[in-house]
Order: structure tokens, then sequence, then C-alpha cells
């Protein structure tokens, strides 16, 4: 296989134009289309980024069918619209990154990774986190047990925006730290709880009579739709149970304007805190335990050390990730299209727990049996 590769982004909006900036700057990729609905965008990108006049504007998917020697496809578009156009892309052999989330419906998205193989093609998620380097470093501490026993963790993720039209607080904002806390722990939660409230976009509580109660739900895990909810919550606190009882409990708002992004594991001998708000410390290790003296509990061998971190941005390292899988033909270790559905089972499984006021609902094991079942 050639070391060059041609790719097609497909949305340029917020995220989508990232995605153009690094594939234009990797070596190893000809960015050949771009595609958006808006002819403005298109413009923009042209403008921002003077891109070649062999560079295809399109604005429609189908027209991309016609372009010769295409390789692979990103797809920056909303999360409604990733089903229909990821298994489109795939049945044409294009291999896939999609923005996160893979899809609304687990089902979907089991659908997708099985038609992947067996077309042999690469679908990835762009889970962003996976790729930072203060996550890829927590993860060694973590499981090289320098926090002692683990005990519990805790997330925050506030702004004042951007509020999303399409999908709640939960979808929009919950994958970032559910995938961290997967990868720092290498499990996947049991049982999940939500709770949430919806100021901006319906109104009540969630579970209490509020518009997110009035949208039909269904039995099963997975029957988030793809239509638009009538409320959309604005602030979700979640628990996370995991095989061996370890709890992370997450806070969620775009109404809020003190910006955190923090998330910490806390253990018997200290505390790891990841603050990506922190430009000079973003992974501390805070050692610190306790020595009992009679009745008393004493803090002893207290220290804190901040963690030297690998420079590179993230979402290059997602790009560049891509790349070399479609050229080694191996699916992503760290965020192939399966993290990207346990991730949704664990969001549809946390949807429904929303929308009955908070009860705890227990996700199946089926995605780890089917990922098994795969090798």
């Amino acid at each position: 296989m050639t070391n060059q590769i041609n790719i097609a982004v497909i949305g340029v909006g917020r995220w989508g134009v990232h995605l153009l900036r690094n594939f234009l700057a990797h070596p190893q990729v000809n960015v050949v289309a771009v595609v958006d609905p808006h002819p403005e965008r298109l413009a923009a990108v042209k403008q921002q980024f003077n891109l070649d006049e062999n560079v295809l504007l399109i604005t429609q998917w189908q027209d991309l069918k016609t372009v010769p020697g295409l390789t692979g496809v990103a797809i920056a578009t909303p999360a409604t619209t990733h089903y229909a156009l990821i298994k489109d892309a795939l049945q044409q052999g294009y291999h896939v990154l999609a923005e996160k989330p893979l899809t609304l419906d687990p089902a979907e998205c089991r659908e997708l990774c099985q038609l992947a193989e067996q077309h042999h093609l690469i679908l990835m998620v762009d889970h962003i986190y996976l790729f930072h380097p203060a996550v890829e470093q927590g993860k060694t501490v973590v499981q090289a047990g320098k926090l002692g026993d683990l005990r519990y963790g805790y997330a925050t993720r506030t702004h004042l925006g951007p509020v999303r039209q399409d999908v709640d607080a939960l979808w929009d904002l919950a994958i970032h730290d559910i995938a961290i806390f997967n990868a720092w722990l290498g499990q996947i939660p049991v049982q999940v709880q939500a709770t949430g409230t919806v100021w901006l976009q319906g109104a009540g509580e969630q579970g209490s009579g509020g518009a997110e109660e009035q949208r039909s739900s269904g039995a099963e895990v997975g029957s988030y739709t793809d239509s638009v909810p009538q409320g959309l919550a604005d602030l979700v606190w979640l628990t996370l149970t995991y095989p061996d009882g370890f709890q992370a409990y997450i806070h969620l708002c775009w109404l809020n304007s003190d910006k955190q992004r923090r998330l910490g594991i806390v253990g018997s001998l200290g505390s790891l805190i990841f603050d990506e708000m922190s430009i000079s410390s973003p992974l501390t290790l805070l050692h610190g335990e306790f020595e009992q003296q009679g009745n008393q509990f004493i803090p002893v061998n207290q220290r804190q050390i901040v963690l030297e971190l690998e420079p590179g941005e993230p979402l290059g390292r997602v790009c560049s990730s891509f790349v070399v899988s479609i050229l080694n033909n191996t699916p992503s270790e760290i965020s192939s299209g399966w993290v990207g559905t346990e991730l949704v089972e664990i969001l549809a499984a946390l949807t429904l727990s929303l929308e009955q006021g908070g009860k705890p609902v227990f996700l199946s094991d089926r995605i780890v049996k089917e990922q098994k079942s795969q090798k």
C-alpha cells in the first residue's frame, strides 16, 4: 500500500475545521475534498487554509462518490446524521473517522462495527481525551498501583455554553469523563444513575413530570431517539459503578460560568488530579495517607508531584492514529468503533436512568462478549 492516503472531510463547522487543519498538515495525507451543505463555510475554509484548486468543495455527500481514489472520510456532522453517513461510507469502501458519539443508538453502533469488519475497513471515533498526554500518563500511574487501593472518582465539566439543540448536556459532555475513567480503571461500568434539570430548552426536572419525561421512554437501553427532545437537560449528575465496586461521580453543566474540566481518582495512598484548565500542572499526583494514633487519624507522607507530559495536540494524535491504522490495516486499540459503542451504550443507559428520575440501570455485558468473539 502507498504511504499516501486521500481523505475527505465531511462537515466543517466548529469541530470539522480542526480536523481539516490537522489532516492538511499531515505529511501522509492528501485532502482531496471538503463537504458541507453551507457554501459560505466552504468559501471560508478555502480562504482560511488557502486550499489548492485541486481540493473539491462539495455541498452534497452523494457527489463525493464520484471522487476517484478516495481512501477515507472524517465525519464531523450532527450526531443524528452519523449512522446513515457512516454506513454509506463503509459500503462505498471508505475508512471512517467519526466525531463522537459514534451514533445515538448502541444497536446502530454495533451494526457499523460489524460492517467495518466485514469490509476490512477502519472505523474509529475521535475520543480525543484518550489521546491526551495527561490521560495516557494518568493511566500508567493508576494501573501501576501508585494510588494504593482505589476508593472513588469524581469529575466536573462546566462552562457557559455552547448549548446544543440536538442533544442534552449528558450526551454532549459526559462521554469525555466516562472515557477517561474507563481507560484509567481498565473497566466499564456495570450500573449507572443520572439525574438532571432543564432550564433553557424545556421546563421542569428530569423524571418529575418535566418535558424530558414526556418523551417516549422505551423499556430497553438504547431507546434514545433521533428526534429532537422537547426538554434538554442543562445540568446532569451521574454515578458510575464499576465491577469492583469503585464509584465515579460526574457533574455536568453548560449553564455555569465557572469553567471547570477537572477529574480525579482518590486512593489510599493519594489522589491523581487531571485539571485541563491548569496550563502549568494539568496532571498532579498528590501523595498522602493516614496514620492511626489511638483513635486519631493523622495525615502523613504528604507531597505534591507535577507529572511531566509529552507534547502534542490530542486531535493531531487522533488523526495520526487514523492514518497509521489505515496504512497498517489494524483497528485502533485506543478508540475503535467498539470503544465508541461501549461509550454509547453507557450514555443510553444513563439516558434511561435520567428519564426514570435517577433509577439505577444495569448495563449488560453483551458488548464485551461481542468484542471478545471478534478477536
